[in-house]
C-alpha cells in the first residue's frame, strides 16, 4: 500500500506544523507519511509538546526543519498552516495538492503560563478538527 505523503508548513516549524505532523501521524495511522517544516527553523515550543502529550500524541523524535529539506521530494499534499508560510512558499514543486489553513499562532499569545497553555490547547483542538476532516477527505474516492 502506498502511503499518502503530507508536508505541513508554517513560519518557524515550532508549534502549529509540529502539532499537525504529530496529530496526523497519531490519527491517520499507517495511511500517511507525514512531515513538517518552516520557512525557518527555530526549535519546538515546549508548550506544544505539553499540550500534545495531554491527548497522548507525542512530538518525541520530531525536530524543527526548513522547507528546503523537502524541495525536490514528491508530496501528495502540501498544507500551509499560517499566512506567513503561504506568502513565502505558496506551493511546493512536486506536490499534487495544496491546502491552506490559517491557524492563529499560539506562540504569539502574551499572558501567564496557564493562559499560554490555554492558547496552545485551542490551537491543538483546531488542528485536531482540521486533521479529522482532512483524513475523511483524503479517504474519499
Amino acid at each position: 500500500m502506498t502511503k499518502t505523503r503530507v508536508l505541513f508548513a508554517c513560519t518557524h516549524n515550532s508549534a502549529r506544523s509540529q502539532m499537525a505532523e504529530a496529530m496526523l501521524r497519531d490519527l491517520g495511522g499507517d495511511r500517511f507519511e507525514v512531515f513538517s517544516a518552516g520557512t525557518e527553523a527555530t526549535g519546538i515550543r515546549p508548550e506544544a509538546a505539553t499540550v500534545m502529550e495531554e491527548i497522548g500524541a507525542s512530538l518525541a523524535g520530531q525536530r524543527s526543519k526548513t522547507i528546503d529539506e523537502f524541495r525536490g521530494q514528491s508530496m501528495d499534499y502540501f498544507i500551509t498552516v499560517c499566512d506567513g508560510a503561504r506568502e513565502v512558499c505558496p506551493f511546493l514543486p512536486g506536490s499534487k495538492a495544496h491546502h491552506h489553513w490559517d491557524i492563529d499562532d499560539p506562540s504569539a499569545f502574551d499572558g501567564t503560563g496557564d493562559e499560554r497553555l490555554q492558547a496552545f490547547r485551542r490551537t491543538r483542538d483546531e488542528i485536531r478538527d482540521r486533521i479529522q476532516a482532512f483524513i475523511a477527505e483524503a479517504a474519499a474516492p
